[in-house]
């Protein structure tokens, strides 16, 4: 059973890669929706989210407002790192205890989907790291037109996160997302075929 750490730049289309390899048999452990689960009201995230920012982060039915956080880390990178040093110990052992999972399962491969995984140095509990990448002026413009944000606000959030020619230097496979889906599903197809099915 082969762990693949998936990742890609914000807007890259790291969720659609992982929705083509789920469908290829891949275990997919999505640390996305695992940090969602926790940040439910009574879970370990949302306990410690709201103990250190305060009650002006929760909406009015109680649940967390994401992009409030979001307002506030991405302006202040002491408040980042702190999110992150709560975050990730939380969400990894999450995290594990999904693997241990996988391996009863037997599957294919296990797809770890991690955003920021070679940031967070979750990439040592794969055996490779597939980037989902785009040129710089498309990742802006996807990400522009998906969440509706203005040049300076998606420059931002990708300046937030690590460069991708440094995740292109460390992963082990490099997908060029930047033509269509159907491009996308062939070269995951090709790529499933060689280093899945041949070993």
């Amino acid at each position: 059973m082969k762990i693949i750490g998936l990742t890609g730049g914000i807007a890259c289309g790291k969720s659609t890669a992982a929705a083509i390899l789920r469908s290829l048999g891949a275990f997919h452990i999505d640390a996305d929706a695992i940090a969602h689960g926790l940040q439910q009201p009574g879970q370990a995230l949302y306990e410690g989210l709201v103990r250190h920012f305060g009650s002006g982060i929760l909406r009015a039915d109680g649940s967390l407002d994401r992009p409030a956080i979001g307002r506030i880390v991405f302006s202040d990178e002491k408040e980042r790192r702190w999110l992150d040093d709560f975050t990730h110990p939380v969400i990894l052992a999450a995290v594990k205890a999904r693997l241990a999972e996988a391996r009863a399962a037997h599957p294919p491969a296990v797809l770890l989907d991690v955003p920021l995984l070679l940031e967070a140095g979750w990439d040592r509990l794969a055996d490779e790291t597939w980037l989902i990448a785009l040129p710089h002026e498309v990742q802006v413009q996807r990400l522009m037109v998906r969440n509706g944000y203005s040049r300076m606000e998606a420059e931002a959030r990708i300046a937030a996160q690590m460069p991708l020619a440094e995740k292109r230097r460390r992963a082990t496979v490099v997908v060029d997302n930047s033509g269509t889906e159907e491009d996308l599903k062939a070269a995951l197809r090709r790529l499933w075929r060689e280093r899945i099915d041949a070993t």
